[in-house]
């Protein structure tokens, strides 16, 4: 062994034999405080349980379970119950939002109404208004072939009035003289 390790081997031991002493007292402290402690519990009822407290002790906590059981049974109902409403408000919100849009597509269809019914009944009427100028366009020209016929049948009765029939005399229409049209027969 070295010098310097006789030192620190003395020094360890002194401090070992310091702590054995530290450690000693503290356990004649514990042993007595062990002894105060017990001669104090002995002579004091106040530490003894005492059945008929312990009792109504335990009837309150009973209590306080059932009622702490009924106040949880409680409380998960009224959570099952905002988790139902809010689950229903949610499907009525989106009923909500369907029928808004529903809505607006209805007022826009009901707003271009007129204009598409315009549009229908300009289309229906066009084959109407170029059958209705065909038909005048027919009408106009069955006139003008009537008073042409008239007019030849007026010239042959009056050579015939003179060999004795007479004929009745149709009454031209106004606004077609148009003595032009008539074809010479």
């Amino acid at each position: 062994m070295s010098q310097t390790d006789n030192p620190t081997i003395q020094a360890l031991s002194t401090e070992v034999s310091k702590l054995r002493q530290e450690l000693q007292l503290r356990d004649q402290l514990v042993q007595q405080l062990s002894q105060e402690l017990f001669r104090l519990v002995k002579g004091n009822t106040n530490f003894m349980p005492q059945p008929d407290l312990s009792e109504r002790h335990q009837t309150q906590l009973d209590a306080l379970r059932e009622q702490l059981q009924a106040v949880e049974q409680q409380v998960t109902f009224y959570q099952e119950q905002i988790t139902s409403r809010d689950t229903e408000i949610y499907q009525l919100r989106q009923s909500v939002q369907e029928l808004t849009d529903r809505s607006r597509m209805l007022e826009q269809v009901v707003q271009e109404l007129p204009q598409i019914y315009r549009r229908k009944f300009e289309e229906r009427m066009t084959p109407v208004r170029e059958k209705v100028a065909i038909l005048q366009r027919e009408n106009r020209q069955l006139q003008a072939e009537l008073q042409s016929v008239s007019y030849r049948l007026a010239l042959k009765t009056r050579t015939a009035s003179h060999s004795g029939i007479d004929l009745p005399n149709f009454p031209r229409p106004s606004g077609q003289n148009n003595i032009s049209t008539v074809p010479n027969t």
